[in-house]
């Protein structure tokens, strides 16, 4: 039995000079609903996936 990685989503926000993380979930529609609210505020906003590589044995 092989346990399958879960992808995380970084929601990132530009707060000049830098980016900001505002939030991580595993939920894909929810970092993507936040991200269109805040593309609707005029706010730059970035969703990055990560998904760690399984391990062999």
């Amino acid at each position: 039995m092989v346990d399958r990685p879960v992808t995380t989503y970084i929601l990132s926000v530009f707060d000049k000079p830098h980016w900001r993380t505002i939030l991580t979930t595993k939920d894909k529609a929810e970092a993507e609903a936040l991200e269109q609210a805040m593309i609707q505020d005029g706010v730059k906003v970035q969703i990055e996936e990560i998904t760690p590589k399984v391990k062999k044995r």
